[in-house]
């Protein structure tokens, strides 16, 4: 059983495009015009997913997001952005959400996310000690939304050195995004 995907933004397009192309694969789907309109509806979130706008008019989407984790600490979230960065990302991860997602994005983007949400988190530690000294340094800097720049000023090296080390960090870890690394990183 395919869970219910919630979108929740204040874009019309988004909402209709996105709906179709989750209803084509099989997902039942709900939308929502901003977050006050969700928090109102007061949706089931047993078996949802949510895929949640981070600007938004009224309660923006890392409000929405903070409720969400006041009812269900469970529910996957996948926050979505026009104005994605990485301090914006590091936050949407430390308030719960589960991926970071820039528009416009394309469909199998969503469509993975969506898939991966499904999978259990085994890594943690023991991943992590796959790490040199670097290297964890390097993903823990990351991980706290600094860009390469300035990590590569505060350990002193240079911003290409930088790069490899996050690419080698990717590459052990298994994954293939920053968000991913954040939730790897924050995970208790």
């Amino acid at each position: 059983m395919k869970p219910t995907i919630h979108i929740i933004d204040d874009d019309e397009q988004v909402r209709e495009s996105l709906g179709l192309l989750l209803e084509t694969v099989g997902h039942d789907v709900l939308t929502y015009v901003s977050g006050d309109a969700h928090v109102d509806a007061a949706p089931d979130l047993t078996h949802a997913v949510l895929i949640l706008d981070v600007r938004m008019p009224g309660r923006d989407g890392l409000e929405t997001l903070l409720h969400v984790r006041t009812r269900s600490k469970n529910v996957p979230v996948i926050m979505i952005s026009g104005h994605g960065d990485v301090p914006l990302a590091v936050k949407a991860m430390q308030a719960g959400a589960n991926d970071f997602v820039e528009k416009p994005f394309v469909a199998n983007r969503i469509l993975s996310a969506i898939d991966r949400l499904g999978e259990p988190v085994d890594m943690a530690p023991d991943a992590l000690a796959a790490l040199t000294p670097r290297e964890l340094e390097v993903a823990k800097a990351l991980a706290d939304g600094k860009p390469n720049k300035v990590v590569a000023h505060e350990l002193g090296v240079s911003v290409r050195t930088v790069e490899t080390h996050r690419a080698r960090v990717m590459s052990k870890l298994g994954i293939r995004s920053l968000a991913e690394l954040v939730r790897l990183i924050l995970l208790p």
